[in-house]
This record gives C-alpha cells, sequence and structure tokens, in this order.
C-alpha cells in the first residue's frame, strides 16, 4: 500500500454553495479510521435492535482516506502485444490508500461491506478494449464536479453491499445507517433522451467501469438513485453479488426493452451457470419458460439442474466447435447444435437466444433462433467482433436487440425478486479485498462458477443477515455454488 500524497489530497470544489457536503471529517472533528466505521457496524450484529445501531454511524466522522482496489494509468500499456488470455489481473490490480472524495449533490459515501467480480473489472484489469482511463477523461469534462473522477488511478467495481455513511445536498430517500445495494447505471438525466428509458441518456456510464470510485473498496460514491434496499436475509457478500448481474439478465430476458419473456417460451441460454446466465436460468424457470442451458462441464450442467433446468448441453462434452480455424465458422456445427436443441425441446427452436458469450458464439444463436425469434446480447466475453449469416436473419425474420445493464426501475424489480427470495445469489467463493487480482483472474480464465464475491470491510462470510426465517426457507438455493 502507498502513502498518500498531499496532491492526491487535494479536495476538488463540487461547484455548490456553503450546502455541499464534505464526505470526509472536518478540521474540528475527531480523526476516525475505517476500522472505527466497521466496529460501529459489527456492533449491528450481536444487536436486536439492528437499525437503530446502524443509525448511530451518522455521528462519525468521516477518514481522510480508505483502501481501494485501483488501476494505474501510469501502466495502462504493461500488457501491449500480449494475447488477451495471457494478460494476468493480478498484475493490475492493486489495493492501495486513496482519498476520500468530496460528496456532491445527489450522491452518497457508502461503507462498501462486500462486492464482486464483473467481466467489466476483469477488462478494465487488462486494459481492454481500451483503458478505462480514457473514459474517466470524458466523463472529467462534463462539469467541476465530474472532474474529480479524472484521476491517474481508477477505484474499479460495479457491484456494492453496504451502509450509508452520508447524503449530498438534495437527497431524502436514503440516510446514514441504511443498509443498501448499489445498482451500476449512473446517469446526469439532464436531457430528455434519458426520461423515457434512462440507459437512453446520453449521459448513461457504468459506476466503477465508465466512472471511478467504485465498489472494490472499502468507502464508494454513488449517486442516490443507485441505490437499493438490500435483501435482509443475506449476507453481505450474497447481497452484493447480484447486483450487476441480475439487473442485466432481467433487463435482457424479462423487460420489454429486452426478449420480453412470456410463458412457454424455448429460451437458450448461453453459461447457463454462470455469472449472467446464473441469473437468466432462475428467471426462465420463475417466468414459466422452458431454459435449454449451454454450460461447459458436467459439474456447471448439474447446477443447472440444482436450479431446476432440465433441457441441458455441455457443449464441451458433445464437442461442439463453431470455428474451424480464426477466420471461418463451421455451419455443419450450427445445424448439429440445432438439431441438439430440438431433441431436447421435442422439434421446438429458441424463442429467445440469451447471448452474451459473442464472437464464439453468435453465428450459431443466429442460426439456432426460430423463425420470427430473438437473439438479445450484452458483453460479448469472447471477443466483440460478431459474425454470423445475414440469411438466416433477414429471411426468418429474426431480430437482434441489443441490451446493456438496466435501468432504475428494472434494477430496482430484479433486486424485489432476490429480496421476495424468488431468485437466489449464485456466489461460489469469496476473497478478502487483498486478493481481488486473484478473483479477477479466476473469472479472466473462466474458473468460476456464479459469481466470485470481494469483502471489502466485511471480516468474514455470513455476516449481515437481518432475516433468519426467510433465509431457512431458502438455505439450499442461496448455497447451492458455494464451493464450486
Amino acid at each position: 500500500m502507498r502513502d498518500v500524497s498531499n496532491a492526491d489530497m487535494a479536495v476538488v470544489s463540487t461547484g455548490a454553495d456553503d450546502g455541499s457536503t464534505r464526505a470526509r471529517a472536518g478540521a474540528d472533528e475527531p480523526e476516525v479510521t475505517v476500522q472505527d466505521i466497521l466496529e460501529a457496524i459489527m456492533a449491528a450484529e450481536e444487536s436486536n435492535d439492528p437499525d437503530r445501531e446502524l443509525a448511530g454511524v451518522a455521528g462519525l466522522p468521516v477518514p481522510e482516506s480508505y483502501r481501494g482496489v485501483v488501476v494505474r494509468a501510469e501502466e495502462s500499456r504493461m500488457f501491449d502485444g500480449m494475447a488477451t488470455r495471457d494478460k494476468d489481473p493480478r498484475k493490475a490490480l492493486h489495493v492501495q490508500e486513496v482519498p476520500t472524495p468530496e460528496l456532491g449533490p445527489g450522491e452518497a459515501l457508502v461503507a462498501v461491506m462486500a462486492s464482486a467480480i464483473n467481466y467489466n473489472t476483469v477488462w478494465t484489469s487488462i486494459f481492454e478494449p481500451l483503458p478505462t482511463f480514457r473514459f474517466l477523461q470524458r466523463y472529467g469534462r462534463v462539469s467541476e464536479l465530474t472532474r474529480r473522477h479524472d484521476l491517474p488511478y481508477h477505484v474499479v467495481g460495479s457491484d456494492a453491499a453496504g451502509v450509508v455513511l452520508r447524503v449530498g445536498p438534495g437527497v431524502t430517500r436514503w440516510a446514514p445507517g441504511d443498509e443498501v445495494v448499489a445498482h451500476c447505471l449512473s446517469v446526469e438525466l439532464e436531457d430528455a433522451a434519458g426520461h423515457d428509458d434512462t440507459m437512453l441518456d446520453p449521459q448513461q456510464r457504468i459506476w466503477g467501469f465508465e466512472t471511478n470510485f467504485g465498489g472494490l473498496a472499502e468507502m464508494a460514491v454513488v449517486k442516490a438513485n443507485q441505490l437499493m434496499p438490500k435483501p435482509r436475509h443475506l449476507s453481505w457478500e450474497e447481497a452484493a453479488s447480484p447486483g450487476l448481474v441480475n439487473s442485466t439478465a432481467y433487463r435482457q430476458l424479462v423487460s420489454h426493452h429486452g426478449a420480453n419473456m412470456k410463458q412457454g417460451d424455448v429460451v437458450l441460454i448461453w453459461g447457463a451457470s454462470g455469472g449472467l446466465g446464473g441469473y437468466a436460468t432462475q428467471m426462465a424457470l420463475n417466468g414459466g419458460a422452458i431454459p435449454v442451458c449451454v454450460v461447459s462441464s458436467p459439474e456447471k450442467a448439474e447446477l443447472c439442474r440444482r436450479m431446476g433446468a432440465e433441457l441441458v448441453i455441455d457443449r464441451a462434452a458433445e464437442g461442439f466447435c463453431f470455428w474451424k480455424d480464426e477466420e471461418t465458422q463451421d455451419p455443419d456445427e450450427w445445424r448439429r447444435f440445432g438439431e441438439r436443441i430440438r431433441e431436447l425441446t421435442g422439434g421446438e427452436d429458441p424463442d429467445i437466444v440469451f447471448e452474451h458469450p459473442g464472437r464464439e458464439t453468435f453465428g450459431a444463436s443466429v442460426f439456432v433462433a426460430r423463425r420470427g425469434g430473438t437473439i438479445v446480447t450484452c458483453a460479448s466475453t469472447s471477443g466483440f467482433q460478431h459474425q454470423y449469416d445475414n440469411r438466416y436473419l433477414w429471411m426468418h425474420l429474426k431480430r437482434i436487440v441489443g441490451s446493456h445493464f438496466a435501468n432504475y426501475h428494472e434494477a430496482w424489480q430484479a433486486n424485489r425478486l432476490i429480496a421476495l427470495g424468488k431468485v437466489h445469489p449464485t456466489v461460489s467463493r469469496t476473497y478478502p479485498l487483498e486478493r481481488t487480482g486473484q478473483a479477477a483472474y479466476e473469472v479472466h480464465r473462466n474458473a468460476h462458477q456464479g459469481k466470485v464475491g470481494v469483502r471489502c470491510l466485511a471480516p468474514t462470510d455470513g455476516l449481515g443477515v437481518r432475516d433468519g426465517e426467510l433465509r431457512a426457507q431458502h438455505e439450499d438455493a442461496i448455497n447451492r455454488f458455494r464451493g464450486h
């Protein structure tokens, strides 16, 4: 961990009047450390009234600095010339002390108990498709307030569960002591285009990827409209893990902005036991659809069956390979794959293809969707350059729908399903903040199942459960990914 320099500790003005809120302690306040905040939060674990206990954090000054997981601008060329698979997130992700930024209007400072690894953190750590410092520079030009984000380090992470410490001017929905999770949509909402669907706002960004002060840290700065109630039957690491992927799956599959899934739809789900696919599988089952789960190992196939899916394809065991070489796809494999789907479904093609691998699978996805069917796509974890035979799209009246995260309403509804115990976390393992690089490495190498969690302030797994009765009803489902 490096020392914090005087330059790093500089505070950027919010541009507000004397009502602006400083996240950090004032000169007349006693010094406080992150450990003091953790002890105040941990007191709720033993209390009969945890909400009252947590409200006490409002009286604590906020530390001048905290530990965050960062990439550094000076290292953004470190992997030049290397193949994507050979780039190692452990070399680029650093845990270091960073200054606590000043809060602006409509913002909140959260003590982060737990976070999780998403592919956008992997991309950030290997500087693909471009270094995220370009995003920070662009955001920094928007206003005096956003200039705070343009720094030579980037605190990453797009998931968080924790406790509100401070709120900025104009925040009325949330207060210090509230237990929250954060979704990752950051919007300015000053343009009319964003008020029909927030995702269409020209200033829409993904927090912790296209903005600074993300969730893989002891504290994080969010906009108040990123906050949602923490599901009370879940631990911190469980509550943190669904955020990005659960909301993404909801919009992509359920929302009218995505595939608008209905009862009886056959839904082909790539990576059905993974961080994104695990939620899509649960939503398909809950919504009366028929998931066809595509996985790459017997262990992953078993996880899908434990979620309740009956139709599973182990593409590795069955030898599906959709590319003859780096430049040439294999339509015969598309056909063989389509025939296998029909064997499982009694002759039906997928109404919806839930696409996120991208380059490796997209040609097959377009081919196997039924006439008039929908291929809904996001992410592209195997490559962003997609190739497909357009004859199977235009002549068969299929649709390709692009889907990117979720608006606040969709994220809230997805979180509500978690809070009601209708959809469950898919945490397989967790790491302490100091080992975030290893966690990201495992996701990069696809050596994981479900979601990999990161304990930020939480010293151990299993803390933060407030509703033991609801948890007991769903204990097996909550833990079905654990240890895989």
